[in-house]
């Protein structure tokens, strides 16, 4: 009978069985790493990205904040530059103010009456005078009130003296000032 020793064929295929066995765990552990490094190269480019899109977005910040402090130093200018027209518009009313109410009161006076005291304070007008009678000085009153410059006309005082030796009405009156326009603006037209 013949006897076949199969041992060292079945030692041979244990080698190659462990061998095939060690190189599937190496190429297993090569795999895994090639893995890992590839995430951690991704993940490394991710971060270089995100670091140089905050650094862009600093320099943005950066950038608008330099165009906030210009615009409000452009809104201070702005609101300096309106203070000082709204002064010069005031300045205006005021200059066209008095010399056109003066014109006024100057119209609204009827012959043979007389003012001797001309008071204005803070949109207020005290007028003093004399006159031959009553229906003068209530002339003056609704002159005054048509004149457009004064409203609110009121008589506060009005008695009998005499005067050089003739008979007068002493008044007092007073009355408000309108608001005036501003010189240069445009009225509103009524449709």
């Amino acid at each position: 009978m013949i006897r076949i020793n199969l041992l060292p064929v079945r030692a041979a295929k244990k080698k190659e069985s462990a061998r095939q066995q060690i190189s599937i765990f190496f190429l297993a552990i090569a795999g895994v790493s090639v893995i890992c490094l590839g995430v951690y190269f991704v993940t490394v480019a991710k971060i270089n990205a995100a670091n140089e899109e905050i650094s862009k977005s600093e320099q943005e910040i950066k950038r608008l904040k330099e165009k906030i402090g210009e615009i409000d130093n452009i809104k201070k200018f702005q609101a300096e530059v309106k203070k000082k027209l709204d002064i010069l518009n005031q300045l205006r009313r005021d200059k066209a103010g008095p010399a056109t109410r003066l014109a006024k009161l100057s119209d609204a006076v009827p012959e043979k009456l007389w003012l001797t005291k001309y008071t204005e304070k803070e949109g207020s007008v005290s007028l003093g005078g004399i006159a031959d009678n009553e229906d003068l000085i209530a002339a003056l009153m609704r002159n005054l009130q048509a004149s457009g410059e004064f409203n609110n006309v009121e008589l506060v005082v009005s008695e009998q003296s005499e005067l050089s030796g003739m008979k007068v009405k002493k008044f007092d009156i007073t009355c408000s000032l309108r608001p005036s326009k501003v010189v240069g603006q445009a009225t509103p037209q009524k449709k």
